[in-house]
């Protein structure tokens, strides 16, 4: 599922081609969002709140969109053959230069702009790391709640719910940065290494919406990152072979493979 730099970097791409301009043509898949209703409209902003993506148009409504696993935006100039087949569009936005197209997206819908406040999926989310206005204090008080006290840090770091905008990279990487075990349950983790995971994560999403590949480890560094997807390599630091382990944050979602340095990380005692 993207994460939420990778929200900011799309939204980058598509603001100075859409934002101040007029949709001279949309659509959305049979069924979905009536995109003709934003016809004849001006693109107001292009924005993002944790993973999900929010074009908002001069007559009050709102293109809301979660890519899930596999969604993706794309932009063409008008008349550009598109890279995927049409039958998995599920929204398109043109103007009188340019073509924004979403694909395999499950969730895209028009909102009226007011109602966002109200949205089920967006009025739930914690602080998002993504912006400026990231609050570190609220993002630690909701770790420590109750409901996720015997959660595995790295399964509570991707709850959107307390800290929005983390995805499967960071749950490995945050942990390893600051040697924590991801199975040790948030109960066991210090505030120490849970705030310096959250400040970590917010300049490392920061840093990483400005383009390029995601990077968590420094310049010069023979991989962009330490253990996520390095199963059996050896670890950056210490040169034990990484682990990994297949694991589901709740009984409904889908299952994510985790990625730690049994020598940094060793378990139950690397929180403490």
């Amino acid at each position: 599922m993207p994460e939420g730099d990778t929200l900011a970097r799309i939204a980058h791409v598509l603001r100075p081609l859409l934002a101040g301009r007029t949709i001279v043509a949309a659509r959305g898949r049979p069924g979905g969002a009536r995109l003709e209703r934003v016809v004849g409209c001006a693109v107001v902003d292009v924005g993002t709140r944790g993973k999900h993506l929010l074009i908002g148009f001069d007559n009050g409504l709102t293109l809301h969109s979660h890519l899930g696993l596999h969604g993706s935006w794309h932009r063409y100039r008008r008349g550009e053959p598109w890279r995927r087949s049409p039958v998995r569009m599920v929204a398109v936005l043109e103007t009188d230069e340019w073509v924004a197209v979403c694909f395999d997206a499950p969730t895209v819908e028009l909102l009226e702009t007011r109602a966002l406040a109200i949205h089920p999926m967006l009025r739930s989310l914690g602080s998002d790391t993504a912006t400026a206005e990231f609050d570190v204090v609220a993002a630690l008080a909701a770790l420590r709640s109750a409901r996720l006290a015997r959660t595995p840090v790295g399964d509570a770091l991707l709850d959107q719910t307390a800290v929005a905008g983390l995805g499967n990279v960071y749950r490995s990487e945050l942990p390893f940065l600051e040697r924590v075990n991801p199975l040790t349950p948030v109960a066991e983790v210090s505030d120490d290494r849970l705030r310096a995971m959250l400040e970590r994560g917010t300049r490392l999403v920061k840093l990483n919406s400005r383009g390029g590949g995601r990077v968590t480890t420094p310049a010069g560094t023979p991989s962009d990152v330490y253990v996520y997807g390095r199963t059996g390599r050896p670890c950056l630091r210490c040169r034990t072979a990484i682990k990994s382990a297949v694991t589901r944050r709740t009984l409904n979602s889908p299952p994510r493979r985790v990625y730690w340095c049994p020598g940094c990380q060793p378990a139950a005692s690397a929180s403490n």
